[in-house]
């Protein structure tokens, strides 16, 4: 996390003055709607790619076939995928009637023994658990940190990407993803 240069120094204050850690930084505000910015550059191809299901086979994206699919990379130690994931598992909710797969890739080293206890503590129900062991589908697509969101249209392109946190179930996101991953109609 960057605070920049007057963060560190009030955090160097703050400690050496006998505080604790985190008492010279302001308070981070609560992102309500999310920090990152739908960029939409494609449609372009993906990089070879595959998830492991929850009974540890591999699925490669062609296994998908036919669907859009809002691919998050996440974990569950990551405080911004965690905050996103409520509205993710709302998205998955209201467009599964569209055809449009949110998939969670989790790159926890534990896989599913950390997944699975997470979904039941937070009341994710939409959701599937999907892993990315090692983080392998992650540097495929080149993402720069966690969370990043990928949406993929029914012919397997990336059509965009959000790097951070969002709020997936809001109006404006809700109409992009069914507009990019829908049935094909968006050019």
């Amino acid at each position: 996390m960057d605070y920049g240069r007057r963060g560190h120094l009030a955090l160097t204050a703050g400690l050496f003055s006998g505080g604790t850690l985190g008492a010279g930084l302001a308070p981070r505000p609560a992102r309500a709607q999310g920090t990152g910015t739908l960029r939409v550059e494609g449609p372009k191809p993906l990089p070879a790619l595959a998830l492991t299901d929850p009974e540890g086979a591999r699925r490669e994206i062609p296994f998908f076939a036919g669907k859009g699919i809002v691919l998050n990379l996440w974990a569950t130690w990551c405080p911004p995928c965690v905050e996103e994931m409520p509205a993710l598992d709302r998205l998955a909710g209201l467009v599964a009637g569209d055809g449009i797969l949110v998939v969670p890739a989790s790159s926890d080293r534990g896989g599913r023994a950390m997944v699975e206890p997470f979904y039941a503590r937070t009341g994710v129900r939409n959701l599937g658990v999907w892993l990315d062991p090692n983080s392998a589908a992650t540097r495929a697509l080149g993402a720069r940190g966690l969370p990043t969101t990928v949406l993929i249209d029914r012919q397997g392109r990336e059509r965009a990407r959000l790097e951070g946190g969002a709020a997936w179930d809001g109006d404006a996101l809700l109409a992009e993803v069914r507009r990019l991953c829908g049935d094909g109609t968006a050019a």
